[in-house]
Protein backbone atom coordinates (compact mmCIF):
# COMPACT_ATOMS: atom_id res chain seq x y z
CA UNK A 1 0.00 0.00 0.00
CA UNK A 2 1.49 3.50 -0.86
CA UNK A 3 0.49 6.60 0.77
CA UNK A 4 -0.11 9.98 -1.13
CA UNK A 5 2.34 12.50 -0.31
CA UNK A 6 0.90 15.75 -0.45
CA UNK A 7 3.36 19.33 -0.29
CA UNK A 8 1.62 21.99 1.69
CA UNK A 9 1.15 24.90 -0.78
CA UNK A 10 0.11 28.40 -0.26
CA UNK A 11 -0.06 30.76 2.55
CA UNK A 12 -3.40 30.85 3.42
CA UNK A 13 -2.58 29.37 6.90
CA UNK A 14 0.87 30.87 7.09
CA UNK A 15 1.77 32.54 10.54
CA UNK A 16 2.71 36.16 10.91
CA UNK A 17 3.91 38.37 13.40
CA UNK A 18 4.20 42.30 12.97
CA UNK A 19 3.96 41.13 8.74
CA UNK A 20 7.10 39.07 9.47
CA UNK A 21 6.29 35.50 8.01
CA UNK A 22 7.22 33.26 10.19
CA UNK A 23 9.65 30.22 9.46
CA UNK A 24 10.94 26.40 11.37
CA UNK A 25 13.16 24.35 9.71
CA UNK A 26 15.61 21.88 10.98
CA UNK A 27 19.62 20.87 10.38
CA UNK A 28 19.15 17.55 10.24
CA UNK A 29 22.21 15.50 10.79
CA UNK A 30 23.83 11.49 11.58
CA UNK A 31 26.61 10.45 12.82
CA UNK A 32 28.09 7.60 11.37
CA UNK A 33 29.67 4.99 12.76
CA UNK A 34 32.19 3.54 10.30
CA UNK A 35 35.45 1.31 10.86
CA UNK A 36 37.51 4.11 11.89
CA UNK A 37 38.36 4.35 15.38
CA UNK A 38 38.79 7.96 15.36
CA UNK A 39 37.06 10.18 18.46
CA UNK A 40 36.94 13.34 16.20
CA UNK A 41 33.37 14.06 16.29
CA UNK A 42 34.30 16.41 12.96
CA UNK A 43 35.12 13.37 11.42
CA UNK A 44 31.87 11.85 11.90
CA UNK A 45 29.30 13.97 12.01
CA UNK A 46 27.31 14.57 8.63
CA UNK A 47 24.68 17.29 7.81
CA UNK A 48 22.14 17.18 5.17
CA UNK A 49 21.31 20.09 3.14
CA UNK A 50 18.63 20.40 0.01
CA UNK A 51 19.07 21.84 -3.45
CA UNK A 52 15.90 24.17 -4.55
CA UNK A 53 14.66 25.14 -7.86
CA UNK A 54 15.61 28.93 -7.10
CA UNK A 55 18.86 28.77 -5.93
CA UNK A 56 21.89 27.18 -6.52
CA UNK A 57 23.81 26.92 -3.08
CA UNK A 58 22.33 24.13 -0.43
CA UNK A 59 20.59 25.33 2.22
CA UNK A 60 18.98 23.24 5.08
CA UNK A 61 15.13 22.15 4.67
CA UNK A 62 13.12 25.13 6.22
CA UNK A 63 10.19 26.94 5.10
CA UNK A 64 6.25 28.73 6.83
CA UNK A 65 5.06 27.49 10.00
CA UNK A 66 1.08 27.39 9.44
CA UNK A 67 -1.70 28.06 11.95
CA UNK A 68 -2.84 24.51 12.91
CA UNK A 69 0.78 23.24 14.27
CA UNK A 70 3.56 24.13 16.54
CA UNK A 71 6.79 25.21 15.73
CA UNK A 72 8.15 21.51 16.39
CA UNK A 73 5.59 20.10 13.82
CA UNK A 74 6.42 22.52 11.27
CA UNK A 75 9.94 22.09 11.30
CA UNK A 76 9.72 18.41 10.92
CA UNK A 77 7.25 18.72 8.18
CA UNK A 78 9.71 20.97 6.24
CA UNK A 79 12.20 18.43 7.14
CA UNK A 80 10.20 15.83 5.88
CA UNK A 81 8.53 17.64 2.62
CA UNK A 82 11.93 19.12 0.91
CA UNK A 83 14.58 16.45 2.02
CA UNK A 84 12.29 12.92 3.02
CA UNK A 85 13.80 12.58 6.62
CA UNK A 86 12.48 11.75 10.08
CA UNK A 87 14.21 12.09 13.20
CA UNK A 88 14.31 12.97 16.69
CA UNK A 89 14.41 17.08 16.79
CA UNK A 90 15.92 18.83 20.09
CA UNK A 91 12.97 20.96 21.14
CA UNK A 92 15.37 23.91 21.68
CA UNK A 93 15.97 26.03 18.75
CA UNK A 94 19.39 26.65 17.15
CA UNK A 95 18.99 29.78 16.69
CA UNK A 96 16.27 32.39 15.96
CA UNK A 97 16.91 34.86 13.29
CA UNK A 98 15.07 37.53 10.57
CA UNK A 99 16.04 37.53 6.98
CA UNK A 100 14.31 38.45 3.59
CA UNK A 101 13.08 35.75 1.49
CA UNK A 102 15.71 35.19 -1.45
CA UNK A 103 12.27 33.67 -3.36
CA UNK A 104 10.26 37.47 -2.80
CA UNK A 105 9.21 38.95 -5.61
CA UNK A 106 9.64 42.26 -4.52
CA UNK A 107 13.03 43.86 -4.71
CA UNK A 108 13.53 46.48 -1.60
CA UNK A 109 16.60 48.77 -2.17
CA UNK A 110 17.21 48.76 1.36
CA UNK A 111 19.84 46.38 2.31
CA UNK A 112 18.91 46.42 5.67
CA UNK A 113 15.52 44.33 7.03
CA UNK A 114 14.97 46.07 9.80
CA UNK A 115 11.82 48.31 9.55
CA UNK A 116 11.16 46.74 6.26
CA UNK A 117 8.95 43.52 6.41
CA UNK A 118 8.31 43.20 2.52
CA UNK A 119 9.81 39.84 2.20
CA UNK A 120 10.30 39.55 5.60
CA UNK A 121 10.79 36.71 7.79
CA UNK A 122 11.32 35.07 11.11
CA UNK A 123 12.62 31.99 11.43
CA UNK A 124 13.86 29.17 14.02
CA UNK A 125 16.19 26.48 13.18
CA UNK A 126 16.11 22.87 15.39
CA UNK A 127 18.76 20.01 15.26
CA UNK A 128 17.06 16.87 14.09
CA UNK A 129 18.58 13.82 14.31
CA UNK A 130 17.96 11.72 11.12
CA UNK A 131 16.74 8.38 12.13
CA UNK A 132 14.45 7.58 8.80
CA UNK A 133 15.33 8.22 5.05
CA UNK A 134 12.56 7.92 2.62
CA UNK A 135 13.10 6.89 -0.68
CA UNK A 136 9.81 9.07 -1.73
CA UNK A 137 9.15 12.53 -0.54
CA UNK A 138 6.55 15.43 -1.36
CA UNK A 139 9.02 17.80 -2.96
CA UNK A 140 11.82 15.05 -4.56
CA UNK A 141 11.20 16.55 -7.94
CA UNK A 142 12.34 20.23 -7.01
CA UNK A 143 14.86 19.55 -3.77
CA UNK A 144 17.57 16.80 -4.28
CA UNK A 145 19.07 15.98 -0.95
CA UNK A 146 23.21 16.05 -0.04
CA UNK A 147 25.04 14.73 2.81
CA UNK A 148 28.02 16.92 3.56
CA UNK A 149 30.68 17.02 6.22
CA UNK A 150 34.12 18.82 7.17
CA UNK A 151 36.20 16.26 5.74
CA UNK A 152 35.04 14.83 2.62
CA UNK A 153 33.48 16.37 -0.23
CA UNK A 154 29.51 16.49 -0.26
CA UNK A 155 27.74 12.89 -1.50
CA UNK A 156 24.51 12.85 -3.63
CA UNK A 157 22.13 10.77 -2.55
Amino acid sequence: MSSVLQIHTGRQKQRYENQFRLVAGCVPYRVEHGEENSCDLVQKLELLMVSTPKREDLIFPKGGWEDDETVLEAACRESFEEAGVKGILDENPLGCWTFRSKSSTEKVSSTSIEGCAIGGCKGQMFALEVQEEHDSWPQKATHGRVWCNGCKPCLSI
